[in-house]
């Protein structure tokens, strides 16, 4: 397919039909975070096993990302957005009529596939927008990212207490098919088609490796760490790690562009998204749980005070993420991403000491919040500034990939650590032939939130350290000053 020159209206277009996709992805993510005490209520169920309806959307969106990108490439991004928003759209329309765990966690898993659409959101706007504009556009996805998920925290958790967490789901189908018609009306497809096979075989062994290794994070107190199964389990994931990783490097259709990953800005802005999701997903499993469950172990906030108390975070995303556009394009993208880890620092180091009182989370995840947005907007502008537009789907597909490890992790390590340290809580008395007994329930304790803090420290830090090695950007050239269809790179590899 040719490229043609589209006219600021029709790019001004497609970027508000894909942010506001985003935000919808991001708003129907989020929503269901508030609920996550309630499911562990209505499924009879405990905390590493409800981390799966988090969980399986992710592993199920990594693959999603990763193939969907390279095809998008391939078939046209515009079509392969339609097709993933239509199983989007009829996956929610099926979350709110489950009635098992098991269940919603088979939609959920369905679910993520529409999560493709987010890198190729990214791509088409690679493709339609001006390189020295590129940073003020990724600016504003990453915001109406956070406002998705400022939206889904409180609205979600207003929905969830009032009606019920099924019209979570009930209330975005409208807005889902709504978009989807506007995009196939207004969108235009600038991508330049190319001919690739499909490679089902790593799609197969990097979906096995993650489902074995979050398995294994997430049972592992069930059946023992030490046990022969969950071992296994962790020795084949690794090995299926090393064989994708092989098999990958070596097929010419691989799915995984090795030649892109080799590239060491494109190669660290992947690492460094893994850990940054990670630590941001240990924020959202976590806290809501700790301030809805009773005291002394929680708060025993309401759902929406929950929302409400997030959403303080969101608003610092939303106001950080022009910032980092302006950071990166008066200095670099390498500084945002250092600042907004420092911040990030911050914000952990003091969810880890200090979170006594609401006030003090109110400020402890505002740092994170705030941190974030400048953190995952240097890192988008690091990977596509550093990739040819013939692959920016590819390349937004694997960085979505690494990401979505990262945000797999986090909530199997947060749901095992949960169920592991556990204090008993009175919640109620039952009265037993005129005798007044306790009813007792476990809940997390203050080591739980401990050791699942400290690690988002770590990540933090790990993070910090792969940045370091990030080579400066050029920076970009000025309006009108190259062709629109130039594809060299802007920065040294």
């Amino acid at each position: 397919m040719e490229q043609k020159e589209l006219n600021k209206r029709s790019i001004n277009i497609s970027i508000a039909l894909m942010a506001f996709s985003g935000l919808l992805i991001i708003y129907v993510e989020t929503m269901i975070v508030p609920a996550i005490p309630v499911f562990i209520t209505y499924f009879h169920s405990t905390y590493d096993n409800v981390s799966w309806i988090l969980t399986a959307y992710i592993i199920s969106g990594t693959v999603s990302a990763a193939v969907f990108g390279k095809i998008s490439d391939v078939y046209g991004k515009k079509k392969i957005f339609m097709i993933l928003g239509i199983i989007y759209t009829v996956a929610i329309s099926f979350g709110g009529f489950t009635h098992t765990l098991d269940e919603l966690i088979a939609v959920r898993a369905v679910q993520g596939l529409g999560f493709g659409m987010i890198p190729i959101a990214f791509a088409i706007i690679n493709d339609i927008v001006p390189r020295e504009k590129l940073a003020l556009a990724q600016g504003i996805m990453s915001a109406t990212f956070a406002i998705g998920s400022g939206i889904g925290l409180v609205l979600g958790s207003y929905i969830t207490e009032t009606l019920g967490w099924q019209w979570d789901f009930h209330t975005a189908i409208p807005v889902a098919i709504i978009l989807l018609i506007l995009i196939y009306i207004l969108i235009k497809d600038q991508t330049v088609a190319r001919k690739q096979k499909i490679d089902f075989a790593g799609v197969g062994m990097l979906g096995s490796a993650l489902i074995l290794l979050i398995f294994g994070l997430s049972e592992g107190e069930r059946y023992g760490w030490y046990s022969h199964l969950i071992i296994g389990i962790f020795i084949a994931s690794i090995a299926l790690f090393v064989v994708f990783g092989v098999f990958e490097n070596l097929y010419k259709y691989a799915f995984i562009n090795m030649k892109l990953l080799k590239k060491r800005n494109v190669f660290l802005a992947n690492i460094i998204g893994l850990f940054a999701m990670a630590a941001m997903y240990f924020l959202f499993f976590t806290v809501p749980t700790l301030l809805q469950d009773p005291s002394p172990t929680g708060f025993g906030k309401s759902i929406f005070d929950s929302g409400l108390i997030l959403f303080p975070a969101t608003v610092m995303n939303m106001i950080f993420a022009p910032v980092a556009a302006r950071i990166i394009r008066k200095h670099s993208a390498k500084l945002s991403i250092l600042l907004g880890l420092m911040v990030d620092f911050i914000g952990f180091f003091l969810l880890f000491m200090f979170r006594a009182t609401i006030d003090e989370i109110l400020l402890d995840t505002i740092f994170v919040g705030a941190g974030i947005s400048l953190m995952l907007v240097g890192i988008i502008n690091v990977l596509l500034t550093s990739t040819p537009r013939e692959n920016a789907g590819e390349a937004t597909g694997i960085n979505t990939v690494f990401r979505d490890i990262g945000m797999s992790i986090a909530p199997a390590v947060g749901g095992a650590l949960e169920t592991m340290y556990t204090s008993p809580v009175v919640i109620g008395v039952k009265i037993v032939n005129g005798v007044p007994y306790k009813i007792m329930e476990n809940f997390p304790d203050a080591t739980a939130y401990n050791f699942i803090y400290l690690i988002g420290v770590i990540f933090v830090v790990f993070s910090f350290i792969f940045t370091l090695f990030i080579k400066r950007q050029r920076k970009p050239a000025k309006a009108n000053s190259a062709p629109k269809t130039e594809k060299t790179e802007t920065v040294e590899n």
